[in-house]
């Protein structure tokens, strides 16, 4: 059973939202399988995975829209399990907006005001409040068809706040947006939901989005959750080769354990402590991230170094990804990620042998692959 355990950071909030064996079923088809999870107050967590891994179906049945089959869910000490969604204290903006097309702005934005059956004046001023909040203040009068895709995004949020819920879900609330206005929004939402402080819950299977916006990571795989921690802990740290792989980009070459903290990788023998307390001759996997690999200042007397020759070079702007192929025979390929400075420094170019080193401390050991290890 994987450990779902949140990797250690320091906080002294109490949680506000937990989800205690959380299973979701769909005909023959299992969704999620036995979830639990906490979540502290003021925090904004991410459940990141691919298409089809469980992390809308986990949001929809916290929000009470997908009503799990076994488990609880307990919102601020008070189990809603089986409350309908208007009772869980939540706002909710989904992927598509659900702006109503005939409203106005600020009648899109008073919608849930009106159904609370506020005084008109008090809603004016709150919509007014959150308009000035999300940087429309002069964009009442319009209608959806009328705002750009990142102005709809912004009054769909509004709209979430205008009840000042003790809990936001925002379920793949950039996705539709193009690369350039997601950037600059994602950082507006952070910066929001800090000044608020209000506990958030975003569905995203952008890495780059989860590592930006929040302050836990919940990696999920086939309706399990496979990871929490830190987006510093997720990527320096993964605990599987799923989450490793998923989250960034890493080299995994197969190898076996050696005595003393060594591991043989192919005819390399290579210094990885983490390999310590593994029986000799056990199947492992080695991963390293590009952007850990050495070349500046090796020789073959560095340790964990050895020749290859440069085999794919692709330029993707700011860096450089390279294929590097042992001039051994028997040698695994492994990939670098090389600043536009170092190419330049070190003149590397196409076909070129040099020596390269695996930092024996950034190599991280997984046991060996296993059929849906990285599905």
């Amino acid at each position: 059973m994987l450990d779902t355990k949140p990797d250690a950071h320091a906080t002294t909030r109490p949680l506000h939202l937990s989800i205690r064996g959380v299973t979701k079923r769909f005909g023959a088809f299992t969704a999620l399988r036995n979830v639990s999870l906490d979540v502290a107050k003021g925090d904004f967590v991410c459940f990141l995975g691919p298409s089809g891994c469980g992390k809308t179906t986990l949001l929809r049945a916290i929000a009470g829209l997908d009503r799990q089959d076994e488990g609880a869910i307990i919102i601020a000490g008070r189990d809603v399990s089986l409350l309908p969604p208007a009772a869980r204290d939540f706002g909710i903006v989904f992927q598509s907006y659900a702006l109503f097309p005939n409203l106005s702005v600020v009648d899109n934005v008073g919608y849930g005001l009106v159904n609370k059956r506020m005084a008109a004046g008090a809603i004016a001023k709150r919509v007014a409040e959150l308009l000035d909040l999300v940087g429309m203040p002069e964009q009442g009068g319009k209608f959806p068809s009328q705002l750009s895709g990142g102005q709809q995004q912004r009054v769909a949020l509004a709209r979430a706040l205008a009840t000042s819920p003790a809990l936001l879900l925002l379920d793949e609330p950039l996705s539709a947006l193009d690369a350039r206005v997601r950037v600059r929004l994602r950082d507006e939402i952070k910066s929001l939901q800090r000044r608020l402080g209000i506990t958030t819950i975003m569905v995203t299977h952008d890495q780059e989005e989860a590592l930006a916006m929040a302050d836990q990571i919940v990696v999920m795989n086939a309706g399990v959750i496979e990871q929490v921690g830190t987006p510093e802990a997720i990527y320096v740290a993964p605990r599987t080769p799923f989450v490793a792989d998923f989250v960034g980009h890493i080299t995994f070459l197969d190898a076996v354990v050696a005595d003393g903290g060594r591991a043989q990788v192919g005819p390399l023998t290579l210094d990885a402590p983490a390999a310590a307390g593994r029986a000799p001759g056990t199947p492992i996997r080695i991963g390293i991230r590009p952007e850990e690999i050495r070349l500046r200042g090796v020789s073959a007397a560095t340790p964990n170094a050895f020749e290859a020759r440069i085999s794919i070079l692709n330029y993707l702007g700011s860096y450089c990804r390279v294929a590097l192929t042992p001039t051994t025979s028997g040698g695994q390929v492994v990939l670098a990620d090389l600043s536009s400075n170092a190419m330049r420094d070190l003149g590397i170019t196409d076909a070129q042998v040099l020596h390269v080193a695996l930092p024996a401390e950034r190599l991280r050991v997984f046991d060996a692959a296993t059929p849906g290890d990285l599905s």
